[in-house]
């Protein structure tokens, strides 16, 4: 019996299967630079109740573009209590947030200020509460990292306290000027501060080396100030009637040849408002780079002077919680101490 060949159809080419590629491999590839995470469920501490759900996952989410903040709010991603909310509503204490899977740009590797820095820091803390701590901060170290800089006094502050939860600013100083300066350790004492401020119930008192004989008919400088740009991207402020209110008081505290101390208090806080206000006045302060005249400042280099003398000496305000009333002082650095003795031989109407 002859068997029968089955008949073959020529053989197809098989379809060339699309080459597999690796999930992981895929999404390490779109992923690179950034870090995906999970699902969060956060409890509302006391230190952030009354808190606005928009301001609340901003705290959480440091990094994180705003715009993506609102998105996910506005979608229905984050949940108070399991219910949807909106970005003004408050959270209280006891709250439960579920905050969504957010994507977000990982830091480079940053330059960590180093054990010296954070003990120069440390030593300079020269009041601390439960709430709060005031810092003696030295010229020539930023309040905060930016611009070019990897880090700044809060930021040496955090890494010098790691278990810190909470570290901010309360206000600012220039760069180049010392002083007292105000860290808040709870978000309670943050507002309770800052409104203080708005309220102008905080007292701050500057000691400045001005150039000149400052004259006892000027107890004050009331002239706006308007913030500008110059063509190299420098920010600099002016006198400008376009320019905001401002207010500063003065008393001369001492008299030398060719120089006064003088002691300024901002009644508003405005940028480089006492540096301006002193130039205004005929008087800029010594060693100021951006407003005193060359021939001025070469002056002041020529009797040793290095740093702008500007030291923010004299806090009082009362304390978070307590309401005590505290008054600080803080001492002038060895910088600001020696020109000040170079000059005590030249005291106006001395012979030497």
């Amino acid at each position: 019996m002859s068997r029968k060949s089955a008949s073959r159809k020529p053989a197809q080419p098989r379809p060339e299967r699309a080459k597999k590629t690796s999930r992981a491999g895929s999404e390490s590839q779109a992923v690179r630079g950034e870090v995906r995470q999970g699902v969060q469920w956060v409890t509302v501490d006391e230190d952030n109740d009354g808190q606005r759900v928009d301001n609340f996952l901003l705290a959480q989410l440091r990094g994180v573009p705003k715009s993506i903040i609102y998105r996910v709010i506005r979608k229905g991603e984050v949940r108070v209590n399991k219910g949807r909310v909106k970005p003004d509503s408050r959270v209280r204490t006891g709250d439960q947030v579920r905050i969504p899977p957010i994507t977000r740009k990982e830091k480079p590797d940053q330059v960590a200020p180093g054990s010296r820095v954070q003990g120069v820091m440390e030593s300079a803390v020269v009041f601390e509460n439960e709430q709060m701590l005031v810092v003696n901060k030295p010229s020539g170290i930023a309040v905060h990292g930016g611009s070019g800089l990897s880090f700044g006094l809060i930021e040496v502050l955090r890494s010098a306290r790691p278990a810190a939860k909470f570290l901010e600013l309360v206000h600012r100083l220039d760069r180049d000027t010392s002083g007292l300066i105000m860290v808040a350790k709870k978000r309670s004492a943050l507002r309770y501060l800052q409104d203080e401020l708005r309220q102008k119930r905080i007292r701050k008192h500057y000691h400045a080396l001005v150039a000149g004989d400052w004259p006892a008919s000027v107890d004050r400088v009331d002239v706006p100030l308007l913030r500008y740009e110059m063509p190299n991207g420098e920010r600099r402020v002016k006198v400008d009637a376009a320019g905001k209110a401002s207010l500063t008081t003065f008393r001369c505290l001492e008299h030398y040849a060719g120089y006064s101390l003088v002691e300024a208090s901002p009644i508003t806080g405005r940028t480089h408002q006492i540096r301006v206000h002193s130039a205004w006045a005929g008087h800029p302060i010594a060693g100021d780079d951006k407003y005193m005249d060359d021939v001025s400042l070469k002056a002041f280099r020529s009797i040793g002077g290095q740093r702008l003398m500007l030291h923010a000496r004299t806090l009082e305000f009362t304390l978070p919680v307590s309401g005590e009333a505290v008054r600080l002082e803080a001492p002038y650095d060895d910088a600001f101490n020696d020109v000040l003795r170079k000059l005590s031989g030249r005291l106006k109407g001395n012979d030497q």
